[in-house]
């Protein structure tokens, strides 16, 4: 990972100027503004300077504040020291809420991948996160928009864990390279299903027709980058409501796992655990 030596350079560079490394006037009510928006951050009630975070990207419509309305989703993480880092998207054309420029194909409103990043690095600066234990997550869209910026830099991030969201179609043909990566799906979703489906267009011939990708298909996209050796997982695990396939046997340091649970476009409850959980194992 480069996360590290970006991070170091940075804080130091904020001490030469006298900017503080470990405070910071914003919070979970009052956003941290970055050159191109913005987050709001809600940190564990501990001392500890070098503590790990969740960054989470909010699904379509949402905000970062919205995300704290997961009450016990950001509890799950706080109690267990690490912070929860929450961007917020840029305001829908007509619409309430904000979205993500997250197809690399389509119009892009924003460079969200430098945009996530320079959360990352304020972060790491103003509230004392340390560089290599940050999560870069997101439900729905925002899911999707994870998997993107875990395909184009996926050293940006240590690991990757969408929920509900991944590739869209054309499905990307490959990734810049292995990542350790957690994708989280409900066996009943049909907001964003399994296999996909239209949005926009008539049928998947159309121009223009927007279609969500395959979610089996995406974790093949991941197999392959990841380097694993076999088609089918590894291994199998149960947790609770969620049914885990994993892969073991692939590039050193990458990490791959399929968690369905019975439900549908939900984060559901438990998945803040289970993350963190897969996380500290370091599969």
């Amino acid at each position: 990972m480069q996360t590290s030596s970006l991070a170091a350079t940075f804080v130091a560079l904020c001490g030469m100027i006298g900017l503080s490394t470990t405070a910071s006037a914003c919070s979970a009510t009052t956003s941290c503004a970055v050159e191109s928006g913005e987050y709001v951050i809600t940190l564990p009630d501990d001392d500890n300077a070098m503590r790990p975070a969740v960054v989470f990207v909010h699904g379509f419509g949402g905000s970062g504040p919205g995300v704290f309305r997961n009450a016990g989703m950001v509890q799950s993480f706080t109690d267990r020291g690490y912070a929860v880092i929450a961007p917020t998207g840029l305001q829908r054309s007509g619409g309430n809420g904000g979205s993500w420029s997250f197809h690399p194909d389509r119009p892009q409103r924003r460079d969200e991948i430098a945009f996530l990043i320079s959360v990352r690095d304020d972060a790491i600066a103003r509230h004392g996160i340390d560089p290599d234990r940050i999560i870069l997550s997101g439900f729905s869209i925002g899911g999707s928009m994870t998997a993107y910026l875990a395909c184009a830099a996926p050293d940006a991030f240590t690991a990757y864990a969408p929920i509900g969201g991944n590739f869209w179609r054309p499905h990307p043909t490959t990734c810049a390279g292995p990542v350790r990566m957690l994708h989280t799906h409900g066996w009943t979703d049909g907001t964003v299903p399994l296999e996909g489906r239209v949005l926009r267009g008539a049928d998947s011939r159309e121009v223009g027709a927007l279609i969500q990708g395959d979610v089996f298909h995406a974790m093949s996209i991941w197999r392959e980058t990841n380097g694993c050796f076999q088609l089918k997982p590894d291994g199998y695990a149960t947790d609770g409501p969620f049914l885990i396939r994993r892969w073991t046997n692939c590039a050193p340091d990458s990490a791959l796992e399929f968690a369905l649970f019975p439900g549908g476009h939900v984060i559901p409850e438990g998945w803040a655990t289970l993350a963190m959980d897969w996380f500290e194992a370091g599969r």
